[in-house]
């Protein structure tokens, strides 16, 4: 069974997958080559006034949640990227990718909780 693995994209030895980038903004100092994604899905990704409100404060987080989940409630790039990810789950484990190095309160552990739920 394949399975949604969330990584940063910075790290050593990622797991084979389709590979997708969740980031509005092109991690700094990762060449495309080296990315070698499937899928940089910017427009999945917060706004850029939630991201910059949000700034990785853990004490936002439970506010930040409720926001993104709102924004993807509302995203409609949300139905057609639900549908690309159920797609490649059934050939492939999926890497939801991010450049932060903020590794627990990130848009990553949101989307990937969102999109377990989506794909029930």
């Amino acid at each position: 069974m394949s399975k949604l693995i969330v990584k940063r994209i910075y790290d050593k030895d990622l797991p084979a997958g389709y590979r997708i980038l969740i980031d509005r903004v092109w991690p700094r100092g990762m060449s495309k080559v080296r990315a070698q994604l499937d899928l940089w899905a910017k427009q999945i990704a917060p706004s850029a006034d939630l991201r910059k409100w949000f700034s990785h404060d853990p004490e936002k987080f439970p506010e930040f949640t409720k926001k993104y989940r709102a924004e993807l409630d509302a995203n409609e790039a949300t139905p057609e990227f639900i549908k690309s990810v159920k797609s490649a789950l059934n050939d492939q484990d999926v890497l939801l990718l991010y450049g932060s190095k903020e590794q627990t309160y990130n848009n990553a552990a949101v989307l990937s909780k969102y999109l377990e739920e989506k794909l029930k």
